[in-house]
């Protein structure tokens, strides 16, 4: 997939399979809504995704959230004129999940001309919060 045509109106089957071998591939990672400001995935706790006790690994809940708010900002840029570049991430781990899935919502909460901020929930299969971090994202000039 050329992601420099990605759109709100690009299927989610697309962008799912255009990240299979890739990290976010890896950890079974899949988008579930795209919308302006907005993005929902769920990701698997497996072995891929949990410490060696089978705990689901906080790592696992930064990358997925850096996941949905890289494509969160790259759906509200231009992205033949511009890229994005995560910068950084910050999270609070306040629950812990053994096997199912986890469900993440990532929502804008600033969206300036240089950097986006967003704020990710992670929780559990009923619901219960077990992360929530916060992703700043610099949008930056592509070159050529």
């Amino acid at each position: 997939m050329d992601f420099s045509t990605l759109s709100l109106d690009t299927p989610l089957e697309t962008i799912n399979m255009a990240m299979q071998n890739s990290l976010i591939g890896n950890l079974g990672i899949q988008i579930e809504k795209i919308a302006a400001g907005e993005v929902k995935a769920t990701m698997p706790v497996c072995p891929q995704t949990t410490r060696p006790d089978g705990l689901l690994h906080g790592g696992s809940n930064l990358a997925l959230a850096e996941t949905i708010a890289g494509l969160g900002s790259m759906l509200v840029i231009d992205l033949r004129e511009f890229d994005i570049r995560g910068i950084h991430v910050t999270g609070s781990h306040t629950g812990s999940v053994r096997g199912g899935t986890v469900q993440a919502t990532a929502k804008i909460i600033h969206q300036g001309n240089q950097t986006h901020v967003w704020n990710v929930d992670v929780t559990n299969g009923d619901g219960r919060l077990v992360s929530t971090i916060r992703v700043t994202n610099m949008i930056v000039k592509r070159n050529g």
